[in-house]
């Protein structure tokens, strides 16, 4: 969905002003990270319940990767930097990567 709203500015003109783009926090499989670190890290770092989280992580298990949520630039790049602390603090490689949705 693409929102512009119009606004006038001081000088009368009328500036198209768009909303942040979305982008997307993309988990990606290794041969170490366990299933059940993933599942917390879904759900204690986006919020997901445990079907939710148990089916994305299926998701990075079989296909490669998959998206743990869509959010504007700068929480997107927060929610991996966490989730690749937590990863290494725990001893797991697990990687994010931040696509535009």
């Amino acid at each position: 969905m693409d929102f512009s709203f119009e606004n006038d500015n001081a000088f009368g003109v009328v500036e198209k002003i768009k909303p942040p783009s979305d982008y997307k926090v993309v988990l990606l499989n290794d041969d170490y990270t366990t299933k059940d670190f993933v599942v917390d890290v879904l759900r204690q770092v986006f919020h997901k319940s445990e079907t939710e989280a148990v089916q994305i992580m299926e998701s990075v298990h079989k296909s490669g990767s998959g998206v743990a949520g869509i959010y504007t630039y700068d929480i997107a790049h927060s929610k991996a930097r966490i989730t690749m602390e937590m990863a290494r603090k725990e001893g797991f490689p697990l990687q994010c990567r931040i696509e535009k949705a």
